[in-house]
């Protein structure tokens, strides 16, 4: 019980390290999956203009 509280406890952060590691693998997604991105966004954005002419 002792060691679970310590563990909620525990006030370390994360290090800078750990926050760059996790932008790299975000830019990494990003460039990989780029092209379906901006597909997925002009889809959802054309369908967002049809319906708000429709309202």
């Amino acid at each position: 019980m002792k060691n679970f509280k310590n563990f909620i406890v525990e006030d370390d952060g994360m290090g800078v390290v750990e926050i760059i590691l996790i932008i790299i693998v975000l830019i990494g997604l990003v460039i990989i999956f780029k092209k379906q991105l901006v597909s997925l966004v002009n889809t959802i954005m054309s369908k967002m203009t049809s319906q708000a002419n429709q309202i």
